[in-house]
């Protein structure tokens, strides 16, 4: 590898710190201000507590039994913080955020790499994937889709770094990187990174010097890296797990997802309608629009993002399992792409302040009882904290005008985020998605045994109880019945607004804007 290939990439950095300390900043915020959310953070949380627990870096568990749905990267780098600090739930949400920073930082040492000659392309980049509204919003949350964004990049780094040196170690990096992504969340990073690998002679110029016959080597160079890194956990992993680990590891939870969804089945056109949220804010920026027409995008660079992400959102379209936060991986592309039209324009995001103003409106209005949120409006209290995030938003809107660019677009997108967050955290909405209040009823019952009544146990009060044995799963009266027979002393939970028990409940709690009860054993259920 070339000292002087070194010295690019780095150069690229202090232009993205901006953006990514703006970010963080936001989002450690976030991570003080409001409750880790159900079920998707919890869930996770409560992950990375079960292996602590058991110490079982191999294989993960939930709610006490085989979790096969997730590899286990992310609940690796929970338990290094946690071999620092100790168990904290802080500690634990703040890696998802350092991991989106680090995607800002990537994304800035690419853009530099494949327009070198220009100064602004870094910074421009990190703050339009910092201002990216999905992004933003995905970044700050106890998730993989951050960290897998992050392996994307970097493994598209170091094939640009192959590319121009044909130096093996940059193979092995890339493969390397491929291998995290891999250990993120499964072979789905081969979605993201294969067709800019296979078209790499076409969106990196330096290949055009070297020829193209080192490119296939290279390639399986890289391939077999990955596949031996992860091979490093999965091997292991299903030789202590057994057969059915691997068949639901390696078919349910891969190729199972494609064909036919078990969870979160959406019709082929779910991303292309949702489009304008993936896009947010850029979309609202005509001039960037008008600039697009007239560019050149048979540009490397542009080349890349093209590659990067059309191929993608329509596999992503054909595979049966869709969520939003999927594509998120696509967003640095975007930034990309929006970084290099703002080289020549510096909009007013006017469109964008008018939303951020609307959005104080509405929150005034709601405190007024002329618009509903629904099962949220009881949470709207106090109004006094509702009026003043409210204003700041009107003020908000009103300062975003003024700005240009995308600094300043990117600024009123994450100081929304932060009013959503000092919303959540200085009304009861924060309570009332807090796990704790429901988890603090349970914790001193775990002796005489726990149980819930419904069709799963999605381990939101796992982590928060610090229960260290799991809740029972009861799915008819019936088992009900016998259950409570055997744990004279323990507490049934239900969730009433799903599957409500016969008899009337010892206690009802609030918790997501819905009711559940908790009923003691002990007592008669007739």
């Amino acid at each position: 590898m070339k000292l002087k290939t070194f010295s690019k990439i780095n150069s690229a950095i202090p232009d993205a710190i901006a953006p990514a300390l703006a970010f963080l900043a936001v989002a450690i915020a976030g991570v003080l201000l409001r409750p880790a959310l159900p079920i998707d953070e919890t869930r996770y949380l409560s992950v990375a507590w079960e292996t602590w627990l058991s110490g079982d870096l191999l294989v993960p568990t939930k709610n006490f039994a085989l979790y096969t749905h997730k590899p286990p990267l992310l609940f690796w780098l929970i338990q290094a913080v946690w071999a620092v600090t100790g168990v904290s739930e802080i500690a634990a949400r703040l890696v998802g955020p350092v991991a989106a920073a680090g995607t800002i930082l990537a994304i800035g040492k690419l853009a530099a790499r494949l327009w070198p000659g220009d100064r602004g392309a870094s910074g421009r980049a990190g703050w339009a994937l910092a201002g990216s509204a999905v992004f933003a919003l995905s970044g700050q949350l106890t998730m993989f889709d951050a960290l897998l964004a992050l392996c994307t990049v970097l493994t598209l780094l170091a094939l640009l770094a192959a590319a121009e040196t044909g130096g093996r170690g940059w193979w092995i990096m890339a493969g390397f990187a491929l291998g995290l992504g891999g250990l993120a969340k499964g072979p789905v990073i081969m979605i993201h990174v294969l067709p800019a690998m296979l078209t790499l002679p076409w969106w990196a110029p330096a290949y055009g010097h070297r020829g193209r016959r080192d490119l296939l080597p290279g390639l399986a160079l890289a391939l077999l890296a990955g596949l031996g890194l992860v091979a490093l956990w999965i091997v292991p992993a299903g030789l202590s797990a057994g057969p059915d680990w691997f068949d639901a590891v390696l078919w349910r939870q891969s190729a199972g997802r494609m064909t036919d969804a078990f969870a979160h089945a959406r019709p082929w056109w779910f991303y292309v309608a949702l489009l304008p949220l993936l896009l947010f804010p850029w979309v609202f920026l005509p001039t960037l629009w008008r600039q697009a027409a007239r560019i050149r995008w048979s540009r490397p660079g542009l080349r890349l993002a093209l590659v990067w992400t059309l191929p993608a959102m329509l596999a992503f379209s054909l595979i049966s399992g869709k969520q939003l936060h999927y594509l998120v991986p696509e967003l640095p592309a975007v930034a990309l792409v929006v970084g290099r039209l703002f080289r020549d324009v510096r909009p007013r995001p006017s469109l964008l302040a008018i939303l951020v103003g609307a959005v104080g409106g509405l929150l005034l209005a709601a405190v007024s009882g002329l618009v509903s949120f629904g099962r949220i409006d009881a949470m709207m209290r106090p109004s006094a904290a509702v009026i003043l995030v409210g204003a700041g938003f009107i003020a908000m809107g009103i300062g975003s005008a003024r700005c240009r660019g995308a600094v300043g677009t990117s600024l009123a997108t994450l100081g929304a985020i932060l009013g959503l967050n000092l919303l959540i955290g200085t009304t009861e909405i924060g309570a009332g998605y807090d796990p704790a209040r429901v988890a603090v009823l349970l914790a001193d019952q775990e002796e005489a045994g726990i149980a819930l009544y419904s069709d799963e146990y999605h381990a939101e009060f796992t982590f928060a109880g610090r229960l260290a044995e799991p809740v029972s799963e009861l799915a008819t009266l019936s088992m009900v019945t016998e259950w409570a027979n055997t744990h004279p002393d323990g507490v049934i939970l239900s969730r009433l607004y799903e599957h409500p028990l016969p008899w009337r409940a010892d206690k009802t709690i609030e918790f997501r804007g819905r009711s559940y009860g908790i009923w003691h054993a002990s007592k008669p259920m007739d």
